[in-house]
């Protein structure tokens, strides 16, 4: 019994590791968040973009935080959230066997995230929160549509969701 009572603690306490960011807690004060438009270290169009917007709409959804997109926002917000795309891949993943040509591949991006306090404190940071999406290319070049965009905005939202998500674990 004592054995089963102990297992059942530890289980309830946790070991509190961090595994994604490294984050702290978010103070009761923090009610603007100001979200530039991420910097990008990379030649791919609009990444930067796409991803800050889809942080932008989830912390909307997900937070009772005023969000402020504007630059001159920044002056006025609690805290500021920053990000850069610091890397950016499209890698073949798969083969079609009759012609030999690529049939699907991977984009991963990875985004270095930091919120800091308007007193210069850093609330959250993660150097690089690596995402991925996978998207099928086409044989009709006729009807040849880029697919590579949309995976990165179904990436952007994925990433997003995470992104917020490891970030509010410090906001409680």
């Amino acid at each position: 019994m004592r054995a089963f009572c102990l297992c059942f603690l530890l289980l309830v306490t946790g070991c509190g590791y961090h595994g994604v960011g490294s984050a702290t807690h978010i103070p009761a004060n923090v009610r603007t968040l100001a979200v530039p438009i991420f910097q990008s270290k990379v030649q791919a169009f609009r990444t930067e973009t796409v991803f800050t917007q889809a942080v932008v709409r989830e912390l909307n959804t997900r937070t009772q935080y005023r969000v402020l997109t504007s630059s001159g926002g920044e002056a006025s917000a609690d805290a500021i959230l920053r990000g850069t795309v610091v890397s950016e891949t499209v890698a073949p993943l798969t083969y079609d066997a009759s012609s030999g040509q690529t049939s699907s591949y991977l984009v991963t991006v990875t985004v270095r995230v930091q919120l800091v306090a308007h007193d210069g404190t850093v609330l959250y940071k993660n150097d690089a929160f690596g995402w991925h999406e996978q998207y099928q290319s086409t044989q009709d070049l006729s009807g040849f549509v880029q697919e590579d965009g949309a995976a990165v905005r179904r990436m952007a939202h994925d990433f997003s969701e995470a992104l917020v998500s490891d970030m509010l674990e410090s906001f409680r």
